[in-house]
Formats: structure tokens, sequence, C-alpha cells
């Protein structure tokens, strides 16, 4: 048997829990929530990375898909595309029902797993989502959302993102109490995205393991966006588990440093490195035919993997690929079809099948029932937080 069959043999058993899948926003941007138009029951090609014949090929058990949105969205903006994004996957679950089941315990994906199904939850994405009402946050919760990502790319009243200027130095008064009664809802707390000061202070306020959704080693691959040795050393205290994302620029340094670069000749050009105006893609597209683009492979991202499980531990780790929230993949994971390739890669690097287990599907289940059962205990002793941003951060 080949490494890639044993591979495939392994997911049958236990498949892929993924952290974090942008489906929704995809078919926002491109169909405005068409489903016809996106029928993920057939092949998409390259109009997307994840469609339910590749889903069932790469071996996908449960996937949280991010119900994300712009972190430009604010107040009413944020709250109402967050719920236009959960009735996307509302949406899909009710047209898909012979492969995606929703999902809202361990529990249901283990039932999922044992139907054949793959587990659907959901996880917001950057605390814009709640605009600052944990009102609003036990809302989400009630609509089926299992995680929220506390930042996304940039900082929010309560929280320092990674790539942002620091100015809370971390969470705030309010943003601990956010932090506090996710833990009492059972919504994991996901620390991708984050400062690492804001990774810290989480740490230091949750009694329920956390999650990082999508993020990777900064010892690996130095980027803002990936986890420090000091925050992957505290998960085996906390219980909580950091899933691998495959983003090329976070997990590759010759990427990480070509995209500084290609940024900083938008500046010298007077665009900004976001701007898709006609002149400035020109520019962009000059500087890639004269600076090639860095490829990641599957065994930039098993590098990861290595040097995280030998930090945290094995019972520490998960994966979160973020297809369709990236442009660019690593060649062999170039889509939801390719988990198998990693596991293959881990194989050979003679990684056990008890440590594949956990990496694919027990340690996601597991984290999120002792969220269930921390909240249990903490919904015995205290009721709902009617704090405001207001009283506790002035």
């Amino acid at each position: 048997m080949t490494s890639l069959e044993a591979a495939r043999e392994l997911l049958r058993e236990f498949p892929v829990v993924d952290g974090h899948n942008d489906l929704p926003w995809a078919l926002r941007e491109q169909v405005r929530y068409d489903l016809d138009a996106r029928d993920i029951a057939t092949h998409q090609g390259a109009h997307l990375h994840t469609d339910i014949p590749r889903l069932r090929e790469g071996g996908v058990g449960a996937q949280f898909w991010s119900v994300y949105v712009r972190s430009d969205y604010a107040g009413d903006t944020a709250v109402s595309a967050t719920l236009e994004q959960i009735d996307c996957v509302r949406q899909l679950l009710a047209r898909y029902p012979a492969d995606l089941r929703p999902a809202l315990t361990a529990a249901d994906m283990e039932a999922a797993r044992a139907e054949g199904r793959i587990a659907s939850l959901m996880g917001a994405e950057g605390g814009h989502s709640i605009a600052d009402s944990l009102a609003t946050l036990r809302a989400l919760y009630a609509l089926g959302v299992r995680y929220m990502t506390l930042t996304h790319n940039d900082n929010i009243a309560w929280a320092d993102s990674a790539t942002d200027e620091p100015r809370a130095g971390g969470l705030t008064a309010f943003g601990r109490e956010v932090v506090r009664e996710m833990n009492r809802e059972g919504m994991l707390v996901d620390l991708s995205h984050v400062a690492a000061t804001t990774m810290r202070d989480a740490l230091d306020t949750s009694v329920a393991p956390v999650v990082f959704s999508h993020s990777s080693s900064r010892a690996v691959c130095d980027h803002p966006r990936n986890i420090p040795d000091d925050v992957l050393e505290r998960l085996p205290g906390n219980g909580g588990i950091a899933m691998v994302t495959f983003v090329p620029k976070f997990v590759l340094q010759a990427a990480v440093d070509w995209t500084a670069a290609a940024d900083e000749n938008m500046r010298a050009h007077g665009f900004h490195h976001l701007d898709t105006t006609a002149e400035a893609m020109k520019v962009h597209r000059a500087f890639e035919e004269s600076n090639p683009r860095p490829v990641a492979t599957v065994s930039t991202v098993a590098d990861h993997l290595d040097h995280m499980r030998e930090v945290a531990g094995i019972d520490h780790l998960g994966i979160g690929g973020d297809y369709d929230g990236t442009a660019f993949t690593p060649d062999g994971l170039n889509d939801v079809s390719g988990y198998p390739n990693l596991i293959a890669e881990l194989l050979d690097r003679g990684w056990s099948r008890t440590d594949l287990a956990k990496l694919t599907w027990q340690n996601a289940v597991r984290v999120l029932g002792a969220a269930e059962d921390v909240a249990r205990d903490l919904q015995a002793t205290r009721g709902p937080s009617n704090a405001t941003i207001e009283e506790l951060d002035g």
C-alpha cells in the first residue's frame, strides 16, 4: 500500500475537521449567493476551491464554514452582513442534505461521521461581527456560530489584530468580558488573526480551550499571523488546538519576503498594495514577471506541523486550510481534495496512525466537547453578562 492509499484509508475512518473555509464569502462576492450559479454538487473548477465532490475526495468529515465579513464593515452593517453569511450556510445545508449535516455539538459531529455526511459548523471571523454587543454574541451562538475569531486584519475597539498597529495592548477589559461570555455560551475563542499580546491575554482569561482556526508556526515562518512558540507552549495547559493553515504567504518565508517586496514596489509607484485598478495591476504584473512568485508545497505545510507537534504536542494540533479565502495555495494542496497528500507526507515522515487520527478528527471534536462542558458549568453559576464597552473601557 502506498502512503497516499494509506492516507485515504485513514481518512475514511478519521476524516478531516477543517477549521476554516470561506466558501460563503466567495459565493457572496462571485454570484451574490445565487446557488444555482455555483452549484457545489458539481465540480466548480477554477471558480472555487470547494465543492462537494472535492470535499469527498479530500476526506473531509467536518467543516467550520466561515461567516466572515470584511473588517471595514462596522456596527449594524457588520451585523447584517454576518447574518447574510449565516443565511448562506443555512441555504447550503437545506440544499444539500444528503452530504452536509448541520452540527452544533461534538455529538453532532460524531453523528455526521457515523452517517457518512459532512458535519457543518459555523465560525464568525472578527469581533466586529458583534458590534460591541454581548447580546449580539449570544444571538450568533443561538444561530449556530460555534467560534468567533476575536479580530480580523484590523484592530477593533477591544482587541488588537496581528496585522495592525498596537492600540489596546492586547485585550481591553471589555475584550476579556467577551472571552468570558464566549466561555459561558460554549463558543470557542479563536485566536487566529490576533496580535500575540491578544493571544496571551485570551489564554490568561479563558477557562475553556481556545482554537487557532487557521494559523501556522511563527518560528518556521516569521509572519505576525502565525503563532509564537511561547503561545504554542501554553496550549497543553489550556487544552486548545492550533489548526495549521496552508496560505503560502503564512507558511513559506520566501513568500513572506516576496509579498513584502511586491507591496513596497506598489508603494514606490504610488499605489496601495490592495489597489486593483488597471494601472495598479499593470505595475503588479510587471513585478511578478520579473520576480516569479515563490511556490509552497505539501512539504512546507508539513514542516509547520512537525515543529508545532514538537512544541505543543500532538493533542493540540488540527488543520484549517483557509480555502476560498486565499488566491494562492501550495502545490499538492490546490483545493479541498488535497488533504490526503498532506496525510501521506506525514506518514512518510513517520507520523503514526494514532497521531494522525488526533490531527484530523479527534482533537477538534474533543475541544468543542470541552467547551460545551465548561459552558454547562458556568451557566449553572451565573447568568448572561449585560456589560457594555462604555462601562468597562470608558
